[in-house]
């Protein structure tokens, strides 16, 4: 059995539930972090941050779950059909790497949808943030309006799935719903790559922000107990 060192953060103000605290369990090994690793502690729970892989640790909370859909038995909802045939006139690019146009894009999301969030105001290094790892593959999905880019959802890949990382927007075009739009997109593309699942971060109950993860059927959620699937 190989062994594998993690380390335990500093506790600091939990950024999704009030009054709580937050920890969270680090990868620090000498093993190099690889897409291969990356999987398999994506398994267990862990997810990526620039170059590390972290899961909360929290003493006296277990909110935090990590969610995931298995894309081959994924089912579209009659909303979701609708909000695909809406923006069928929209065109669908994967990229490898990070286009000029992403950051005005972004900018443009958080300074005007999250102007209440800890990203406002909008910089460069934020991006970058999501964007920025050295052992790991990504891939960019855009979305274009004729040639007006207004959507990207960044994604890292690793040998069985695609894992959202952040996903923006131009806000004018609410009325297609792009947010959901581009959750069908991912697992579009997942499917396209022959991944099996689609990792979408963590979900929390208590949440209001997290809960449109849940509006994706079947979906998995992990406990200490392991992966659970939900039919809703």
């Amino acid at each position: 059995m190989t062994t594998v060192k993690f380390g335990l953060s500093t506790t600091f103000d939990c950024g999704y539930l009030p009054d709580q605290k937050e920890q969270l369990l680090v990868y620090i090994d000498e093993q190099p972090l690889t897409p291969i690793i990356y999987s398999a502690l994506q398994n267990q729970g862990f997810r990526r941050s620039e170059d590390h892989v972290y899961k909360p640790h929290c003493s006296n909370c277990n909110a935090c779950q990590s969610i995931r859909l298995p894309v081959y038995t994924f089912n579209l909802k009659n909303s979701q059909k609708r909000i695909l045939k809406k923006a069928d006139k929209f065109k669908v690019n994967l990229a490898n790497k990070v286009s000029e146009q992403y950051y005005p894009l972004f900018e443009k999301y958080i300074n005007t949808k999250h102007v209440d969030g800890v990203m406002y105001p909008a910089n460069e290094t934020q991006l970058e943030s999501f964007t920025k790892c050295e052992w790991m593959d990504k891939v960019y999905i855009e979305l274009y309006d004729n040639e007006l880019l207004i959507a990207v959802a960044i994604c890292d890949v690793t040998p069985d799935s695609l894992s959202a990382v952040y996903t923006f927007y131009d806000p004018e075009y609410l009325k297609y719903s792009l947010g959901t739009l581009m959750i069908l997109q991912q697992i579009n593309i997942t499917k396209q790559l022959d991944k099996n699942w689609l990792y979408l971060g963590y979900y929390i109950k208590e949440c209001e922000k997290m809960n449109y993860k849940t509006r994706f059927t079947p979906y998995q959620i992990r406990t200490q107990d392991g992966w659970f699937e939900f039919i809703e």
